[in-house]
């Protein structure tokens, strides 16, 4: 199961992100058509750090009940984007684009609402990287079922 942000980053708890950068996740990333037909929504967020939600949807899925990888790969972009934005500043970043997106799935997504966790894991002037997990959530437990490594170009 994921680990909650405030757990991933004790120094930072207490770190409030940029109210323009939030504005600019919430209306551009979260706000986008792709994020809201999908349903996707924030769970938590902290500079650096994000956690979005998206629920099954019949409507996602490649057949049966087993989520499209190009549904998973949506979820990671946004939260990818998204962590990249949420320790930006905003008097130098005025937008941003994925630059490259590796992924790595590793378990069918199998009738389950997603949680996608976005870490930047270096920051630089124009160029940040960003690792995102997404989890299946079951009744129990959160199955692993893809692992990214995203670049984003700042500008």
């Amino acid at each position: 199961m994921p680990q909650a942000i405030a757990s991933l980053v004790p120094s930072r708890r207490d770190a409030a992100v940029d109210p323009r950068m939030h504005a600019m996740i919430d209306n551009i990333l979260l706000g986008s058509p792709v994020a809201r037909a999908l349903g996707v929504r924030l769970a938590g967020l902290a500079p650096e750090h994000i956690e979005l939600e998206m629920p099954f949807l019949p409507t996602n899925v490649t057949h049966g009940s087993t989520v499209h990888g190009g549904v998973i790969a949506t979820l990671i972009d946004i939260a990818g984007a998204a962590a990249a934005a949420s320790g930006a500043n905003a008097d130098e970043v005025k937008g941003g684009a994925t630059s490259s997106l590796s992924i790595q799935y590793l378990a069918p997504a199998q009738g389950a609402a997603l949680r996608a966790v976005a870490a930047v894991v270096r920051r630089g002037r124009r160029q940040v990287a960003t690792e995102v997990s997404v989890y299946a959530e079951t009744a129990n437990e959160g199955v692993l079922v893809a692992k990214a490594l995203m670049s984003s170009a700042m500008f």
